[in-house]
This record gives structure tokens, C-alpha cells and sequence, in this order.
């Protein structure tokens, strides 16, 4: 009976025991983060005018049909949302508002990194190209007078 009163004392034992911490669970890495309208991967970027610093999430049109749609058919465009579309440097970007109904501002980056021009206020769905100035290798879409608003001018650096 002893025995069997001692085995029942350490079975209640080792149950009040503290137990060794389970193994961490594995990290879960996040899917990266996609536009829910247009699917396009999302990713940071920040416009630095001397000592002001704007953060924005913008949509990457990397491919060539990617960029040919752009902000085509669009209705919304949040304050620090957009879309960027990067070139190879070595060409003028040309864009047009063609079945875009949202007003754009349509900022050119240089091979350099900083903003050599902005079409700003761009007219919904004109087909008036504009155009940067020089060789660009990245475009910039916001809606329409947020650089402005923000104080975005030529000369500020572009990150991404």
C-alpha cells in the first residue's frame, strides 16, 4: 500500500512540477504586402528635402503590362499611397492620364536619385503627355497636390 501511495505522490508531483518551455514556434514570415485592388507588391519609399523626411507605401509597377495600367480606372488614392514605376536610366519617361479619373502628381526621379521634374495636378484621363526631364529612372505617382502639399520639389532625393 506504501508503494503504491508513494507512486501516486510522485505522479502528482511531477504534474505540479514546472516543465521544461516548449521550443519557441518557428517564425512566421510574413507574405509581402500586396495592393488589394491591384495586386502589385507594396513597399516604402521616402522623398528627404533637407531635413524633412515624407514616408509613403506605394505600389511597384515593375513589369511592362504592370506599367502600361498604372492608376488606369482608380477612383481612390490615399495622402501617403502611390505607385512607382522603375526604368532602366537610360531613357525620357513619357506618361499620359489615358481612362485615369484621378487627378496625379507625376514626379520624374534622375539617374541620380533625385527629382529632376513633377507634373503636377495632372488632368483625369487627358492624353497630353508629360514628360521628365532628362534620363529617369524611376516615376513617381501621388494624387494630385500632395507634393505640394508636402513641399516635394525638384532636387529632393528619392528612396526606395
Amino acid at each position: 500500500m506504501r508503494t503504491i501511495l508513494l507512486s501516486a505522490a510522485l505522479a502528482l508531483c511531477a504534474a505540479c512540477s514546472p516543465q521544461p518551455a516548449a521550443e519557441a514556434a518557428p517564425a512566421v514570415t510574413k507574405p509581402a504586402a500586396v495592393h488589394p485592388v491591384s495586386g502589385l507588391k507594396i513597399v516604402p519609399l521616402t522623398v528627404t528635402n533637407g531635413k524633412k523626411r515624407h514616408s509613403f507605401r506605394v505600389e511597384v509597377a515593375a513589369s511592362q503590362m504592370e506599367q502600361a495600367r498604372g492608376l488606369m480606372f482608380r477612383t481612390q488614392l490615399g495622402p501617403d499611397e502611390g505607385m512607382i514605376f522603375p526604368r532602366d536610366g537610360y531613357s525620357q519617361a513619357s506618361f499620359w492620364m489615358k481612362n485615369t479619373p484621378l487627378s496625379l502628381d507625376i514626379i520624374f526621379v534622375g539617374t541620380d536619385g533625385r527629382i529632376s521634374n513633377i507634373a503636377a495636378n495632372t488632368v483625369p484621363y487627358s492624353l497630353q503627355s508629360v514628360s521628365s526631364e532628362g534620363m529617369a529612372s524611376l516615376v513617381l505617382e501621388l494624387r494630385g497636390g500632395r507634393a505640394a502639399e508636402l513641399g516635394i520639389v525638384a532636387g529632393d532625393k528619392v528612396e526606395w
